[in-house]
C-alpha cells in the first residue's frame, strides 16, 4: 500500500513490525530461558551470616576458644605470647597472601582470553567474522564441537583455495 500526496512521489508505507515480546513468542522458543537465580548479594549475606556465628561460637564456647588457641598456637607459647602463632599457624599468612595474588593474576589472565559467550570458561580462539567476538569451539557456529573428521577438515580447505581462486580472479 502507498500514499501519496501533493508534494511529490509515492512513498511506501513501512510493513507492519511483528511483536517480539516474550508473549508473543512460545514458552519454549524464549532464549536464554528463564531460570530462578539467587542474587550474589544473598549468597555474600549467607556467607557473612554464618561467618559471624562461627566468631560468634568461638568467643562464647570456652571449650572451642581454646581448640582454636592451642591449634592456631597462641597458647602454651614460648618467649613471648605469640611466638608459636608467628612460627606456625601465622607464619602461613604469607604463603596465603602470595597463593591469593597468583589466583588472582591466572583468574584475570583467563578472563581476558575466554570465550565471550556469558558465563563460558572456555578458552576462545575463533573469531566471529563481522563481530569483535572470540568465541569457544562449543558456542562458534562454524566450528564442530564433536572434533572435525578428515573430510570436513578437507571440504573446509577446498572452499577456502576456492574462495582465493575468486578473489584473484576479480
Amino acid at each position: 500500500m502507498t500514499t501519496t500526496d501533493d508534494s511529490g512521489p509515492a512513498a511506501p508505507t513501512p510493513a507492519p513490525v511483528p511483536d517480539a515480546s516474550p508473549a508473543a513468542v512460545p514458552p519454549e522458543r524464549v532464549y536464554p530461558p528463564e531460570e530462578p537465580r539467587v542474587a550474589a548479594a544473598t549468597l555474600w549475606l549467607v556467607f557473612g551470616g554464618f561467618l559471624l556465628v562461627v566468631v560468634i561460637v568461638a568467643f562464647a564456647v570456652g571449650a572451642v576458644r581454646h581448640w582454636v588457641a592451642l591449634h592456631t598456637g597462641v597458647i602454651h607459647g614460648g618467649p613471648d605470647q605469640y611466638y608459636n602463632f608467628w612460627s606456625g599457624f601465622g607464619s602461613d599468612l604469607g604463603e596465603a597472601t602470595l597463593i591469593s595474588a597468583v589466583a588472582i593474576g591466572v583468574y584475570t589472565g583467563v578472563r581476558k582470553v575466554n570465550c565471550h559467550t556469558k558465563g563460558c570458561w572456555r578458552i576462545g580462539r575463533h573469531t566471529l567474522e563481522g563481530t569483535p567476538y572470540i568465541l569457544c569451539r562449543h558456542h562458534h557456529p562454524h566450528v564442530p564441537s564433536r572434533g572435525a573428521s578428515h573430510e570436513h577438515i578437507l571440504e573446509q580447505h577446498i572452499r577456502y583455495k576456492q574462495a582465493q581462486a575468486a578473489d584473484r580472479a576479480r
